[in-house]
């Protein structure tokens, strides 16, 4: 079934993973400029009065307008100047540097509609969040932060659960698992059932389309609950590789990780509402603005939740580390199969061109998922504990 290219082994291959350590130091690059050209546009918002002056521009011609026009006028004017700057930053993030590593199948034709849905559908939702949270502001200037924190776990929620049928059709192709798969989908549905957890079918998505590398999910909740695999991933990987890579999302579900997430990210996100809460009403004071409800505010409201935001990344990434050896575990325990996971992880770091050990402050302050050479070394010492078998390897 897979393709025997990628010889076996039990590390990832070290000139691949030179190459992985350079493309990520790259992206990490890139990242960083980003932010700092996002903040200073922020800055130059701030420092320049736009959000007043285009304010006082609409209500100068068209009269008197009603605070939600001026909000969509001052968010539409921020993405449209953004543009400039922010477009070819993303075009060598996601088209340049994938295509220039070996990592990436996708056209230009195909990268500019990619990037047009995106912008679409960030267009919608966040014009839907920030009419929500401004309206709040407006009717309960005390309490408005609890309710946006509550309203947008519920809207988590709800996204979480519908996204397999209404947001990634958007961008990839979702088919049943074919009869040349069949023992595969009865594999995986047999250990979904074993794992306690019910999944509406196995689909594979036509990731090959867009890039060289390999994953496999179990999203939505309830009945849309469904397992995908990358096509990339049915043609790289053999039959256990998949059902161990699998059994690690069956632990997520299986231990509750989705509305885990949803409650301490709820927490987090209530934390930061309550203290750009307490300090928005002296900064828009500061500057001039008639209060933090104010429209032309959004770039101070933006600055605040973004700075805020970023301070929390860690905590949120250490949960998730957490969480993820958890469903490393999980899936040892499953399948009783390390050596196959231990293969699956070396087949991703090499495939994907993943760090297997990044240095330590990546993982600190970067890293949602523990490291692949951390978890190659808890397998081992899975197979040790449970099979009294001693791997070598570093």
């Amino acid at each position: 079934m897979a393709s025997m290219d990628m010889a076996h082994s039990a590390t990832p291959d070290p000139q691949r993973q030179r190459r992985a350590r350079r493309y990520a130091r790259l992206r990490r690059r890139l990242g960083l400029l980003e932010l700092l050209l996002f903040a200073a546009y922020l800055g130059a918002w701030l420092a320049l009065r736009l959000g007043p002056g285009l304010q006082g521009w609409l209500n100068r011609t068209w009269g008197p307008s009603p605070w939600w026009l001026e909000l969509m006028a001052v968010a539409v004017a921020m993405g449209l100047l953004w543009q400039p700057i922010g477009l070819p930053l993303d075009y060598c993030r996601s088209f340049i540097l994938p295509h220039r590593f070996g990592l990436s199948n996708q056209t230009l034709a195909g990268w500019l509609a990619d990037t047009a849905k995106s912008m679409a559908l960030t267009a919608c939702l966040g014009g839907a969040v920030l009419l929500g949270l401004y309206a709040l502001m407006r009717a309960t200037p005390s309490l408005w932060w609890l309710w946006a924190g509550l309203g947008y776990s519920l809207l988590t929620a709800v996204l979480t659960t519908l996204a397999p049928v209404l947001i990634l059709p958007i961008f990839f192709k979702q088919r049943p698992l074919g009869e040349e798969h069949a023992a595969l989908r009865q594999r995986l549905m047999e250990l979904a059932q074993r794992a306690g957890t019910q999944v509406e079918g196995v689909y594979s998505l036509d990731m090959s389309r867009r890039t060289k590398t390999a994953n496999a999910g179990l999203v939505g909740m309830g009945r849309t609950r469904r397992i995908l695999l990358g096509d990339t991933l049915l043609q790289q990987f053999e039959p256990q590789e998949i059902e161990v890579v699998l059994a690690h999302e069956l632990g997520h579900h299986a231990q509750r990780d989705i509305p885990l997430f949803i409650i301490v990210q709820t927490g987090l996100n209530l934390l930061l509402l309550l203290l750009a809460a307490r300090g928005l009403p002296p900064a828009a004071a500061a500057l001039g603005l008639a209060s933090p409800a104010d429209p032309a505010g959004l770039p101070l409201l933006f600055a605040m939740l973004g700075g805020l935001a970023l301070l929390a990344i860690p905590l949120g990434n250490a949960f998730s580390r957490w969480r993820e050896r958890l469903a490393d575990d999980f899936a040892l325990r499953l399948t009783a199969n390390p050596r196959a996971f231990i293969q699956a992880m070396v087949r991703l770091a090499d495939l994907n061109l993943a760090e297997a050990d990044p240095e330590r402050w990546v993982v600190l302050l970067l890293a949602s998922h523990p490291p692949i050479g951390d978890r190659i070394r808890a397998a081992r010492a899975f197979m040790t504990r449970t099979q009294g078998l001693r791997v070598q390897g570093p």
